[in-house]
């Protein structure tokens, strides 16, 4: 059986050690946090699922830093985005000689940590539910969904990929892609909105998608990041098998228009997915709140550094880094009436720009 070694203990990577140790898998994890560490080495850790409440019984190693010897057929990186890179080199000399790493980071870190690994010892695995971590050792899975798998290069006869897939099924449904860069840009494009918008708004999901200028706001985020993708001559996937970012994107019709069937279709969309994915908060959220930098730009800003290569102009995104550390920096506060700002922020200076043109 392969061994695995989670590196992270935050809401995904506790989601996915409990899964793996309740289904009997060799697990060890590196959990940075004292409180964290202490919590899963004496209780193990506690799920919340739609099951129910459970304490999770099994083998499980814990570790305050990657151990310094060991060898792991998979090590799953579950950090921050901002966090993947250090991970990645803390843990590299633990790989199995045909071992890999796997990146779940929202953003575009499998670049990054074939870098840092090598190409061939890298797997992109996205995530397609919401999980949390209220205390210390407790999980909360907060949507349902499952994960696509694939490597950079497109090639689905690498035998790691159905071992994994097999491994990760406890947690839920398993999909490979041949196109793995161009479902990485469709969830990039997702979360530049989802994610940095609901951290701005301090808000879950669902009621953020309730106010109609945070949903404009999401689709002309979501618009930018496709015409960048687009430069970048990626393919986008739809995510989740359903979401086609392609469609989603606004029209030069709709983004001048007040209303239209289309554009009436596209918010109804994403109020569904708000519906569907309504308990689901910003992890960049809960790093602002322990204190932490937030990665935006590994989401926005990994968007405004591509534009910039291709000339193209991406003012939304540009205010959503600037807003997103601004809350950082203690100079704004999430909130709607902060979320609000910014799309007020945002319309005054398309006005500007529309009457210099």
């Amino acid at each position: 059986m392969d061994r695995i070694l989670v590196v992270g203990a935050g809401g995904i990577g506790g989601v996915l050690t409990s899964y793996l140790v309740e289904q009997g898998r060799r697990v060890s994890c590196v959990a940075r946090r004292k409180e964290i560490a202490s919590a899963l080495r004496e209780r193990g850790p506690v799920l919340r699922d739609e099951h129910g409440e459970r304490e999770i019984r099994g083998e499980l190693e814990v570790h305050l830093e990657a151990p310094a010897s060991g060898e792991f057929d998979f090590v799953l990186l579950a950090t921050q985005p901002d966090q993947v890179e250090e991970a990645a080199r803390g843990a590299r000399h633990l790989l199995a000689k045909d071992g890999a790493m796997v990146c779940f980071q929202n953003g575009l870190c499998e670049e990054r940590i074939a870098r840092i690994a090598g190409g061939e010892r890298v797997l992109g695995g996205i995530i397609a539910f919401g999980a949390s971590a209220p205390e210390p050792g407790v999980y909360e899975r907060t949507s349902s969904g499952g994960f696509m798998l694939g490597r950079l290069d497109g090639r689905l006869d690498d035998p790691r990929l159905e071992r994994l897939a097999t491994a990760l099924e406890a947690v839920g449904p398993v999909d490979l892609t041949a196109n793995l860069r161009g479902a990485r840009w469709s969830k990039l494009a997702l979360n530049c909105a989802i994610s940095s918008l609901g951290t701005i708004a301090g808000e879950r999901l669902g009621p953020l998608v309730l106010h109609r200028f945070a949903r404009r706001l999401a689709l002309e985020v979501m618009t930018e990041a496709v015409h960048v993708a687009r430069a970048e001559k990626v393919r986008l996937q739809k995510v989740s098998g359903t979401i086609d970012l392609e469609w989603v994107a606004l029209t030069d019709a709709e983004r001048s228009a007040p209303a239209s069937p289309s554009l009436l279709a596209k918010h109804a969309l994403l109020l569904a997915v708000g519906a569907r994915y309504r308990r689901l908060r910003s992890s960049m959220l809960a790093a602002l709140e322990r204190g932490r930098e937030p990665p935006v730009d590994f989401l926005n800003g990994e968007v405004v550094e591509r534009a910039r290569r291709h000339g193209i102009s991406v003012p939304l995104n540009e205010a959503v880094v600037e807003a997103v550390k601004a809350i950082h920096r203690r100079h704004r506060s999430p909130s709607m009436d902060s979320l609000r700002a910014l799309f007020d922020e945002t319309r005054k200076a398309a006005e500007v720009r529309a009457r210099a043109a």
